[in-house]
């Protein structure tokens, strides 16, 4: 096969979680790029069906749905209405997240919980499902999940005041490893991109603060842009990557090197 049909989708059908908007969107277009159908939820559906009818342009199946990952019912409902509207699904892209700002010392067990709950708990629930819809139809597939940086390393006190995001990425990093050991006989690839930083409606107020001293830490001297994340799941969720499982690619501009 050669390299180019190596990165095709075209016929599959894809999942994003946070597909509405920010870098869920991105995700979302790249999979729609490669010519796979692609379906977005989130919690807010206008978003998803804006994202929905912009990737409809490219000539793919779209399907826009709500979705609160932290609920079992919702997430059952949605993979079965993908699968009932576009058919098995082949990707997954565990995007769906949210952030609370606060001193370590005085992060609130509320904002310590939504964030976990999000953040790790939903995209278990999501995974959960979508892989038992793969195991079933008995064709395998690609699960991408959404790390970050801050799973990586620690940030100076000040500067992200985020302990509950930083610890619930470092739960997708060490679920990742371990769905990949635990779905591999099924044919289930699990892989995970951890992003530095990109901007979006999370990361804005952080970057108006810090932008300068961020930049000054990224070797290449740039935030990540509309593409950036695109070839890493380019690579993740097509055939390109098939002997590729259990790892996570870092899309940072050299900021951990």
């Amino acid at each position: 096969m050669r390299v180019e049909e190596l990165f095709q989708l075209d016929g599959k059908v894809g999942l994003v979680t946070g597909g509405g908007a920010g870098l869920g969107r991105q995700f979302a277009e790249g999979l729609a790029e490669l010519g796979a159908d692609v379906a977005v939820c989130s919690r807010k559906l206008e978003r998803c069906e804006e994202t929905a009818a912009a990737l409809a342009r490219l000539g793919v199946r779209t399907l826009a749905l709500r979705c609160d990952v932290r609920r079992p019912e919702e997430v059952a409902s949605a993979v079965e209405r993908v699968v009932s509207e576009l058919g098995a699904i082949d990707v997954l892209v565990n995007d769906a997240g949210t952030s609370w700002g606060a001193p370590a010392e005085e992060m609130p067990l509320e904002g310590w919980q939504k964030v976990i709950d999000v953040n790790l708990t939903g995209l278990f629930l999501v995974s959960q499902a979508v892989a038992r819809q793969m195991i079933g139809d008995g064709r395998g597939g690609a699960i991408v999940n959404l790390a970050s940086v801050a799973a990586l390393r620690g940030s100076p006190p000040g500067r992200m005041d985020a302990v509950s995001y930083s610890a619930s990425k470092g739960g997708v990093i060490a679920l990742t490893r371990d769905l990949a050991w635990k779905w591999a006989h099924h044919g289930i690839r699990v892989n995970a991109i951890a992003p530095g930083w990109f901007p979006t409606s999370m990361s804005q107020v952080l970057l108006d603060a810090h932008g300068e001293e961020f930049l000054a830490g990224i070797p290449l001297r740039r935030f990540g842009g509309a593409d950036d994340l695109k070839g890493a799941l380019a690579l993740l969720a097509s055939p390109a990557g098939a002997y590729i499982t259990g790892q996570t690619i870092v899309v940072d501009g050299g900021m951990t090197a």
